[in-house]
């Protein structure tokens, strides 16, 4: 009889991970202020042609969460980044006030759960995107229909442009963009100690 020794994946946070998980939340409360800096130059013409244009630029908001399990893997990964981030830009000073918070547990949830739907077994491309893409969505929603949203006096139709944009934009931004900088890390190495060592070379779309 011959026994197959089948090694499963631990779902455990280890200190590496923790301190990993807070360095990426810690830049990206960096990321995050900085954007809103340019996003407040950015979205003065916008606003001018039409406001929901303003949605194309949410996407660098957020970055952390899906960078945060791509690199990690683990559980509450993107939640952890994405919560983490967003109390540092409130820290540093965010024009946006303590509804920041909010925004950053509802993004981190939007990609956490479409992580969650694979499993957290799929770190590829297209998942990425979808990640982005969640994490946009949870944006649009929350700055269009709850009472502290910055839209919520926006038409239904340009409530939907917004939402839309939004989306596209977390896809594209944070989706795409930190797929692209998690096999680039993975490179050089310093992603020795987790499952996203190999991530350089595994498949796009698979």
């Amino acid at each position: 009889m011959t026994t197959v020794n089948v090694k499963k994946t631990s779902y455990s946070w280890r200190v590496v991970d923790i301190v990993v998980a807070a360095l990426i939340a810690i830049a990206g409360g960096v990321i995050f202020w900085a954007w809103s800096q340019g996003a407040a130059l950015v979205s003065i013409p916008m606003n001018a042609a039409y406001p929901p244009l303003t949605g194309l630029i949410a996407g660098g908001w957020m970055i952390p969460a899906v960078l945060g399990m791509l690199i990690i893997r683990k559980p509450g990964a993107a939640l952890f980044c994405e919560a983490v981030a967003a109390t540092g830009e409130l820290i540093m000073g965010s024009q946006y006030g303590t509804t920041v918070l909010i925004s950053g547990i509802l993004q981190g949830l939007g990609a956490e759960l479409i992580f969650a739907a694979f499993r957290y077994k799929k770190f590829n491309l297209p998942t990425s995107l979808l990640a982005g893409a969640g994490a946009g969505l949870f944006c649009g929603l929350n700055d269009s229909f709850l009472p502290w949203g910055w839209n919520i006096a926006y038409e239904a139709i340009d409530k939907l442009t917004y939402i839309t944009f939004t989306t596209i934009s977390g896809a594209v931004i944070a989706g795409g963009l930190s797929w692209i900088a998690t096999r680039g890390l993975a490179t050089t190495g310093v992603l020795g100690s987790f499952a996203s060592r190999k991530a350089a070379s595994e498949p796009v779309f698979n």
